[in-house]
């Protein structure tokens, strides 16, 4: 089941965000404390995205959050990866808007190759110098000409 989420599904959230992230790039596992995490979803994308998840059963198996034309987070948890989830939720993403601009790091390969299998090109790199990570990090861009 795909819906939108509410602040009472912060804390799913951001666990599903957390287990993604730390299995998907374990050299930074540990950045964020799971307080930390909650108080970033309930402060930060809560209010300025519309946040959407994907449920198997009941339980939360990954999540979308986008505003203004910008993917602002996209996780699946490792367990739910590689059945269709992320896309689903893109989908979401790319009904609403007519462009999607995101972030991803560079050495995260699997989520590079996932975003330019639906459709994204690479427009930008950076060496990090501007992110929390201090990560190079690659920009893409997906137009509905894209589609």
């Amino acid at each position: 089941m795909l819906r939108q989420l509410a602040l009472a599904d912060m804390g799913a959230a951001a666990q599903v965000h957390r287990t993604a992230f730390d299995h998907a790039m374990p050299w930074l596992v540990g950045l964020h404390t799971p307080e930390e995490d909650r108080w970033f979803y309930r402060e930060r994308v809560f209010p300025a995205c519309r946040v959407w998840g994907r449920f198997d059963d009941d339980a939360l198996s990954g999540i979308i959050a986008f505003r203004d034309d910008w993917v602002e987070q996209l996780y699946v948890r490792p367990a739910a990866q590689g059945r269709g989830v992320g896309t689903e939720l893109l989908n979401v993403a790319k009904d609403a808007c007519e462009r999607l601009e995101l972030w991803t790091f560079q050495r995260n390969a699997p989520a590079r190759r996932f975003y330019e299998g639906r459709g994204f090109a690479l427009v930008e790199q950076t060496d990090g110098a501007l992110n929390e990570e201090k990560e190079p990090d690659a920009r893409y861009l997906w137009t509905r000409a894209n589609r």
